[in-house]
């Protein structure tokens, strides 16, 4: 059965998600159309180009994710790099890495996949809107059948200091930042509603929608700030990670698998091999909990209640 699914974003606890993706896979589901924010557009992006939860579960354990930043830098190194380039790690070897994933299976640009196959979440903070890649780079002035999909990528995994932005340069006006997807929506569930609020009052069939959100409240454990650096790591770490402690409503409770994150923090690049796999066994377990119990009649009658009625 064909499914859309939404993948929220949180760094290194991507495995997770990974795990549960497994889970569907052995379930029989196929996915339709995918999207996500951060490493959750990661995850979107490699389903688009038919990588399997396996070869993706893979390719996380074969990548040491300390490669995808400055490692040794001294602070005023990291100040100086702070004020010009915006950002204490380029993201330039992040990029790099989904290009290399994506060329494998010949996706470069979206025209490379199939049209609304993947939309990826990231945020223009110059003009303080979201960002749905490709639908909205007309208003950019740019042709999404150019736009590389790892770009795109690179703007919803752009963390608020911890990566650079990515700019985009509009002829006679001032350029645009963009950043982390996370900022504005870090768990887009809405996106596919519109479409599938159209296909119900048209009686085309509906592909449901699955969630796949990280959740658990992290330890507490003081972070010590002793400068304008170590302030803003706190600021960011704490704006991501306070996502994890989001409350479910229950209108999407039907659709959103809750994969416990096991108290391990979004830019936690040191991860070793056992706490990636105990990541992955618990995306894995929850995934296997949720689609043991639901249904698709049960989804159309939540859908309906909670999505369709609503918009009437």
């Amino acid at each position: 059965m064909k499914i859309n699914a939404v993948f929220e974003g949180g760094g290194v606890k991507g495995i997770a998600i990974v795990g549960a993706i497994h889970a569907a896979e052995q379930y029989g589901f196929e996915f339709n159309e995918v999207a996500g924010t951060s490493s959750g557009a990661i995850i979107a992006s490699l389903l688009a180009a038919n990588y399997t939860s396996g070869q993706i579960k893979q390719m996380i354990l074969d990548t040491p994710f300390q490669q995808f930043v400055n490692s040794n830098t001294h602070w005023l190194g990291s100040s100086i790099r702070l004020l010009f380039k915006k950002g204490l790690h380029s993201g330039d070897v992040l990029e790099q890495w989904i290009y290399d994933k994506l060329a494998k299976k010949g996706i470069y640009t979206f025209a490379d996949l199939p049209v609304r196959k993947l939309r990826i979440i990231a945020s223009d903070i110059s003009e303080g809107r979201l960002i749905v890649l490709p639908d909205d780079l007309p208003r950019y002035d740019i042709e999404p059948s150019t736009f590389l999909v790892s770009r795109a990528v690179r703007m919803s995994t752009s963390i608020p200091y911890f990566f650079d932005p990515v700019i985009i340069k509009k002829k006679k006006k001032q350029p645009i930042y963009v950043v982390d997807g996370g900022l504005l929506s870090n768990f887009p569930l809405w996106i596919f509603d519109k479409e599938h609020t159209d296909s119900e009052r048209s009686s085309r069939s509906i592909v449901p929608s699955i969630g796949f959100q990280l959740v658990g409240r992290l330890e507490q454990v003081p972070r010590t700030i002793s400068g304008p650096i170590t302030m803003l790591y706190a600021l960011f770490t704490t704006m991501m990670e306070a996502h994890d402690e989001r409350y479910i409503e229950d209108q999407n409770r039907y659709r959103t698998i809750k994969i416990p994150t096991l108290g391990v923090r979004t830019t936690q690049f040191d991860l070793s091999d056992e706490v990636s796999m105990r990541l992955f066994e618990s995306g894995y377990g929850a995934g296997r909990k949720f689609f043991e119990l639901w249904s698709v009649s049960a989804y159309q009658k939540h859908f309906t209640k909670y999505v369709i009625t609503a918009k009437v």
